[in-house]
């Protein structure tokens, strides 16, 4: 098989075959042994278990964290996804307090959100039109573990999100377009070592969840809890899968979803990443981002230390993920086969309601065949 000729052959005893494996491997053993005591120097001879491959060795011990741990800012840009604005912003993580092995930390960044591209709507149906300005901080603390092969974290915040709104992707003419205000608080909890990294994160909408979009459709913030476990593929390639769960008070988004991600450091400070969801509500969602800091680990300096490129000391001034609040829309369902237009219920003409009759269009005070 395999393209190995097919040859006759001594078939020895096995107790044979285990007397001449066992004087095989105690003559190499004897062998290699005396070679280790006679022909080493000194300084070559086999250190203690605990030492061979520490964290010591690498220089990850050495490292003060007040030199590693520094303020850094910087832009990032974002494409729509499920439930997420296209944004373009700026963004800053501020040591508030370095200790000898950890540190207390605010991340806060403001994006400026813009319109959805061509007609997708990543409310679902709504569009999303003009700009706003959405805000997100998380407070946190992070620390290593002993030997610094892990590193830990924990944090919490508060996101807001201006919403102004358009035509649905639906082909359906509506009025009344406004724009309305969402917030959330958010907590979240980090492990990172130097090959595995886990983040759970919740999103909880808190205020006014729920508000009027239009004439024809209602839009709501989403509670959403996750959980994401990746990968170093390499020290500069990350992948990661994630599931999580969305429930909002519209209702007909709640569910599971699925999420994976694959990003890539370019250079030093730049990292670019790509993300694939699905839920039954918003379905297949692509998405992708663009990262830039200067001012840590080295990223914007002249030089840097290889000790700083370990995954767990890089972590230690990582932007915090899962920041947007998310939104998603339904149609109206107050008015039964119709739709609502300036606080009065107006019942259409068509079977069904000016939402699911595309040849109807929504026009004041009552809804007219085109």
């Amino acid at each position: 098989m395999l393209g190995y000729k097919t040859e006759k052959y001594y078939k020895p005893s096995l107790q044979h075959s285990i007397r001449l494996s066992l004087s095989l491997v105690g003559g190499t053993a004897f062998g290699l042994a005396n070679f280790s005591l006679t022909s080493l120097p000194a300084s070559a001879e086999p250190q203690p278990a605990s030492q061979e491959g520490s964290a010591a060795d690498l220089g990850v011990m050495s490292i003060s964290l007040k030199d590693a741990v520094q303020f850094n800012w910087g832009f990032q840009a974002q494409t729509q996804g499920a439930g997420t604005p296209n944004a373009i912003g700026i963004g800053a993580f501020i040591p508030l307090k370095v200790n000898e092995n950890s540190v207390w930390f605010l991340d806060a960044k403001a994006d400026v959100n813009l319109p959805d591209i061509g007609n997708s709507s990543s409310l679902i149906n709504t569009e999303v039109e003009g700009t706003t300005i959405s805000t997100s901080t998380r407070l946190g603390y992070r620390w290593l573990n002993g030997d610094r092969s892990w590193m830990f974290g924990v944090n919490a915040g508060y996101d807001s999100r201006p919403l102004a709104t358009g035509q649905p992707d639906t082909g359906i003419r509506v009025s009344d377009s406004r724009t309305v205000f969402f917030q959330q608080v958010a907590a979240g909890l980090e492990a990172v070592s130097n090959h595995w990294n886990v983040n759970a994160y919740a999103l909880i909408p808190v205020g006014t969840t729920e508000y009027r979009l239009n004439s024809g459709y209602l839009g709501g913030a989403l509670d959403t809890y996750g959980l994401d476990v990746g990968y170093n593929i390499t020290p500069d390639f990350r992948a990661s899968v994630g599931y999580y769960y969305q429930d909002g008070d519209l209702n007909n988004a709640d569910g599971s979803g699925v999420l994976g991600r694959l990003a890539y450091d370019i250079s030093n400070g730049l990292t670019i990443g790509t993300n694939l969801s699905y839920d039954s509500a918003y379905e297949t969602r692509f998405s992708a981002d663009i990262k830039y800091r200067f001012g840590s680990n080295g990223y914007g300096a002249p030089s840097k230390k290889k000790a700083w490129e370990k995954p767990t000391i890089k972590a230690l001034t990582e932007t915090v993920k899962h920041r947007d609040v998310r939104v998603h829309d339904k149609n109206d369902p107050t008015c039964g086969g119709g739709v609502t237009t300036f606080g009065n219920c107006i019942p259409s003409k068509a079977t069904g309601s000016c939402l699911t009759t595309p040849n109807y269009v929504r026009q004041k005070p009552n809804c007219t065949p085109e």
